[in-house]
């Protein structure tokens, strides 16, 4: 029978999606066959469940092939996943970028290898720069900087997925973005799982903001360049020069907030208040009058009363926040939340419900706002494409894919700008 390349499956963020196209490399270059890998996340027990069922769907698809669990959720509970009778091999996450774990899952060699092969993460001190030619669309790319996680939030399992914070050196990441630009990409997304701590391991400790405005200085044919998600309590200055004085940097941020009571914020562990968070949008809006905002929200963290969760709730317009994430809390086991008093779930799903339909509002009234305006936006697919903001735009009529084009809103769909070609 003839050898079928291997198959691969991605479960949560960016930066798994980062990973499982480095890994497809990796394994190309060993000569794996007949695999199926599925990159799994951990951030929620909902998460956990769904890697098991794609994991079932997988193997009943691909009889024959072996399936490999690697990812946050392998890396956490590596025993669960090596007890599933559809489970071959079970990969930790320092293990699934290392050209060497590949190698030995070729066809001579997989009988030497055992079915376990997850160290301390904690024990990991460097994030090698994964060089791939970008992923998902010809229109944008994604270069992984950083990895790992210092804090050590109540809520989140994620750390012990990842190991603590290491960074990307600036001149690795500026040659990768170099690279991509001349293979034609018109926009590159920094990502990390704690990108504001990024520089904090490197000789100097550089910050974040100093990372941007190099690879501007440095790479002057990027059209565009976006971030994934930010702490803004770990905002530097730098950074906040770069918002306000550099037109390629786009206007969209994604903010950890996860609460907006001062309480709930201090039981989660984060390292900033509601005042904290209001302040500094504003501060950002006065740099950049155009700039919008995304956010990560749990719903229902332990002890929240109805009133905490208002406050949560109208953070979203004191706040002026336009795209969110909703997380339904969910205990994950060894987390310090998980042996708080927790809500009930009735009441969790209520408010997620709450805050997502105040999300769709702010998006509704973001696009409004849009309707006649020019945008120049970055072509995904023939007829879709992306503003500076983020937002979707859909056209009339056939696009340059990977191309930025100038735009005429003319009108709005449900949650897409309607365009024609300026």
């Amino acid at each position: 029978m003839e050898d079928r390349a291997p198959v691969f499956a991605t479960l949560g963020c960016r930066l798994n999606t980062f990973e499982t196209e480095a890994m497809r490399a990796l394994a190309e270059a060993a000569g794996v066959t007949d695999a199926v890998v599925v990159n799994t996340c951990a951030v929620t027990a909902e998460a956990v469940r769904k890697a098991r069922q794609e994991i079932r769907r997988l193997r009943r698809d691909h009889p024959g092939a072996r399936v490999i669990v690697t990812g946050c959720a392998a890396q956490t509970e590596p025993a669960a996943f090596a007890a599933m009778p559809e489970v071959d091999l079970v990969i930790g996450n320092a293990e699934k970028m290392r050209p060497e774990t590949w190698v030995r899952l070729t066809p001579d060699l997989i009988g030497q290898t055992e079915p376990v092969q997850v160290d301390d993460i904690m024990a990991v001190r460097e994030t090698a720069g994964h060089l791939i030619d970008g992923f998902g669309t010809r229109a944008r790319a994604y270069v992984q900087v950083q990895n790992g996680c210092d804090h050590r939030c109540t809520f989140c399992i994620i750390p012990f997925g990842r190991g603590n914070s290491r960074s990307v050196p600036a001149g690795v990441v500026v040659e990768q973005v170099r690279r991509l630009v001349g293979r034609g990409y018109n926009e590159v997304v920094l990502t990390g799982v704690d990108l504001t701590s990024w520089g904090g391991d490197l000789p100097g400790a550089p910050r974040l903001g100093d990372l941007v405005l190099r690879i501007l200085r440095l790479v002057p044919d990027l059209p565009r360049l976006r971030l994934s998600s930010i702490d803004p309590v770990e905002a530097d200055p730098a950074l906040m020069e770069a918002i306000a004085g550099e037109p390629r940097l786009m206007p969209h941020l994604h903010l950890s907030l996860q609460a907006g009571d001062d309480l709930i914020l201090k039981r989660m562990k984060r390292r900033h208040g509601r005042g904290d968070a209001i302040r500094f949008c504003a501060e950002v809006r006065g740099l950049r009058p155009e700039m919008t905002f995304g956010a990560d929200i749990i719903a229902g963290f332990p002890t929240e009363t109805e009133e905490m969760f208002d406050r949560t709730l109208a953070l979203v317009g004191e706040c002026g926040l336009t795209w969110l994430h909703v997380f339904p809390y969910s205990p994950r086991k060894g987390t310090p939340a998980a042996r708080m008093p927790q809500v009930p779930g009735a009441a969790i799903r209520a408010r997620a419900a709450r805050l997502r339909a105040s999300g769709e509002a702010a998006v509704q009234l973001h696009l409004a706002g849009q309707q006649g305006r020019d945008h120049r936006v970055l072509m995904e697919t023939p007829r879709m494409g992306r503003t500076e903001q983020f937002a979707e735009v859909l056209f009339d009529s056939d696009q340059p894919e990977g191309q930025i084009v100038r735009a005429c809103i003319t009108g709005l769909g449900e949650t897409q700008l309607l365009a024609t070609s300026a």
